[in-house]
């Protein structure tokens, strides 16, 4: 799966500065981190509904929709899937490969602030 990610990393960074017009990622890119973090979200949201439906089939179409919003983002943040490999690596040999680290555990361990994304620019034009 790591290769498949790397590719699509690869792919997004490619098309970074391709014509918005031509490219629907360099179009997700251009329209900035807000854009960006809805998508993720509305994917994340659609692969739990599917989920609660029992939907196998469309959990597994959603969720190669929520990981390419995810690189996306990746790409944006100027995050890279090796920094993210070596994290979960990280949190394997402290707690397991199936745990999540615990809060308190988190480095800087202060809450971030939670901020409202601004509704006026999210609606949809229609």
């Amino acid at each position: 799966m790591t290769d498949s990610v790397a590719r699509l990393y690869d792919a997004v960074v490619a098309v970074r500065g391709s014509d918005p017009a031509k490219s629907r990622t360099a179009k997700l890119l251009r329209a900035g981190r807000a854009k960006m973090a809805k998508k993720l979200a509305e994917e994340a949201v659609e692969v739990v509904i599917d989920a609660m439906h029992g939907q196998p089939e469309a959990v597994v179409k959603e969720s190669a929709d929520l990981l390419y919003n995810l690189v996306v983002l990746w790409v944006h943040a100027g995050v890279r899937p090796e920094e993210v490999w070596a994290e979960m690596r990280r949190r394997e040999l402290m707690f397991g490969l199936a745990e999540k680290v615990p809060k308190d555990l988190v480095r800087g361990a202060a809450r971030r602030k939670i901020v409202a994304l601004d509704i006026r620019r999210m609606r949809k034009r229609r």
